[in-house]
């Protein structure tokens, strides 16, 4: 249960982020993401200092990988950013659920692993899911193929960043094998705010002292975010606690309403349930085959009673 409500409040803390992202029109992306990244390390220097773990999380022999999984998740940061500024919050949460299936994808694609029917079917419909919700924003297709709006743009960024994502999870996937979580989100965080900070250059505008702290605030707050994500893991089990990731859309559909006075559409409600689902379904069946691993049986039949 502690694990759960870990999971659920980062939730909380994620799409607060993410709104105040949003309420940032104006302001460089370059310098958003300066601000999302390099205040995140405040709570997680913080607590690693209070764990005496500070130093140990500097500690790497593969700093390459870190820089390419940096330049990867900030990329992603970049486009879903872009996607918050162009579309209802709503619509930019749920079109990002579409991440889980693309890493089955390129899981098939580039590693060769073997997925079922039952997997390729949730892929599969979780995508037609997507694909309603962005539909309504995809204007040009029926028209001028030359003219893509701002929310046409919002919705293809959105989309482009789960793939940029899901390659991200797969590197992340490779490094902990030998990183510790806090020396993983220690460089993600160092490499994104230095790529935020060599966009100086190319205009940066001027903030005051309340939309600074703002932003400062955006950065705590993924920091605290990714803090809450990690301590859930620790306490309960990734299938446990990974399908209340999707509780985000009822928490954007709320906050979307209450501050930018955003009324979810019918195809973000459908399209949202619908890849929902197949989320669920993906996470359901990984947990199914990871029962049913060699590893699981083993230890199964080592804890068993002669």
């Amino acid at each position: 249960m502690l694990g759960i409500g870990l999971k659920i409040v980062s939730v909380l803390v994620f799409v607060s982020m993410s709104a105040i992202i949003k309420s940032a029109e104006g302001v460089p992306l370059g310098q958003l993401i300066f601000f999302r990244s390099a205040f995140a390390l405040v709570p997680v220097f913080v607590l690693l200092g209070w764990r005496k773990q500070l130093i140990a999380g500097f500690r790497t022999k593969r700093l390459g990988a870190h820089i390419f999984r940096g330049c990867l998740g900030t990329t992603g940061m970049v486009l879903i950013f872009f996607a918050l500024l162009r579309l209802p919050l709503p619509e930019a949460t749920t079109i990002n659920y579409a991440t889980p299936l693309f890493v089955v994808i390129f899981s098939a694609v580039f590693l060769r692993q073997k997925i079922r029917l039952f997997r390729w079917t949730a892929v599969v419909v979780g995508l037609v899911g997507v694909i309603i919700i962005m539909w309504p924003r995809l204007t040009f297709l029926s028209g001028d193929m030359a003219t893509v709006g701002p929310q046409a743009q919002g919705a293809l960024a959105a989309f482009a960043a789960c793939m940029v994502s899901a390659t991200a999870m797969m590197t992340v996937s490779n490094l902990v094998r030998t990183e510790s979580s806090a020396t993983i989100v220690i460089y993600f965080s160092l490499v994104s705010a230095l790529i935020g900070l060599a966009s100086l250059p190319f205009g940066w505008i001027a903030l005051s002292l309340e939309e600074t702290l703002i932003l400062i605030s955006a950065g705590v707050l993924g920091g605290v975010g990714q803090i809450l994500l990690t301590e859930s893991y620790r306490h309960a089990d990734l299938t446990t606690v990974a399908p209340f990731e999707y509780s985000s859309m009822i928490v954007s559909i709320v906050v979307g309403l209450v501050v930018f006075s955003e009324v979810p559409t019918i195809e973000m409600l459908v399209g949202g349930t619908i890849v929902t689902a197949a989320g669920i379904f993906i996470i359901y069946r990984e947990h199914l085959l990871g029962l049913d691993s060699p590893r699981t049986r083993k230890m199964r039949k080592v804890s068993s009673p002669s």
